[in-house]
């Protein structure tokens, strides 16, 4: 695919693996819409790349999913690229109920029902376009091998990883290209608690991800696992339930 001249816009791109994905692109010479729900981070990554076209939006709301293709089809009509980046983890523990599972952020509506509303918001446009277009979704090496504290998370990017699967196989034979992008544990703010622990020193740069990411669309390479999420890929396939039970030993010291 062509990774020039195209107008891309990428959700939860104001900071981590989505600002890094925006500069790469940047300076391959495309147009780069980022959004997010704080506009003090959105300001903050327009000071440094003053290119960049931002919008407030918090993609766990229907309205706001409307709103924002509503306004990027109109503000940028030859727009042919959607990255679904936005995502959090929470560590929740199902001993105590639903503490925690609905309080001021929701993985399941920000990981995985925004990327689906806004794949079918924006796909019948693609499908109108002259060039190729695209939809990335950034998945997880936890898609493969479940943490066992971080259980919702691990689910909804098992479920993106599914989705793209299936997406993929629908457009085949349209112009809409649908990549995933499945990091290990990435150095950024999605990370924070796991940071608490000590456990995410070991995670690799978002600008690793982000240039193993333009290498994919480059090269059509629909499917892009990185680093240590190569193995635990692998490891679903050898031995799931040893390599469950190992990961989430390390994990939890």
């Amino acid at each position: 695919m062509q990774t020039t001249n195209n107008t891309v816009l990428i959700t939860g791109g104001s900071t981590g693996i989505g600002l890094a994905i925006a500069e790469v692109l940047i300076k391959a010479g495309n147009e780069v819409i980022i959004c997010g729900r704080r506009e003090s981070k959105l300001l903050e990554a327009k000071q440094k790349f003053p290119q960049l076209h931002t919008r407030v939006c918090d993609v766990a709301q229907k309205s706001a999913r409307e709103e924002l293709y509503q306004w990027a089809t109109s503000e940028f009509p030859h727009i042919n690229m959607l990255f679904n980046n936005a995502g959090i983890q929470k560590e929740i523990d199902f001993l105590t109920g639903a503490s925690g599972l609905y309080d001021e952020e929701s993985e399941i509506e920000t990981n995985l029902v925004a990327t689906i509303h806004l794949s079918a918001l924006f796909i019948p446009h693609f499908l109108q376009q002259q060039k190729e277009c695209a939809v990335a979704n950034v998945t997880s090496g936890l898609a493969f091998i479940p943490l066992k504290i971080v259980p919702v998370y691990c689910a909804t990017k098992a479920g993106l990883h599914s989705f793209s699967i299936s997406l993929r196989s629908q457009l085949a034979k349209t112009n809409v290209r649908v990549f995933e992008i499945a990091p290990p544990i990435v150095k950024t703010e999605l990370h924070r608690e796991a940071q608490a622990r000590k456990q995410s020193q070991r995670g690799i740069a978002a600008p690793a991800v982000a240039e193993a990411t333009i290498r994919a669309l480059k090269n059509n390479h629909y499917e892009t696992i990185i680093g240590e999420a190569n193995v635990l890929k692998g490891a679903s396939r050898i031995a799931p339930k040893f390599f469950h039970n190992l990961l989430n030993k390390v994990a939890t010291g």
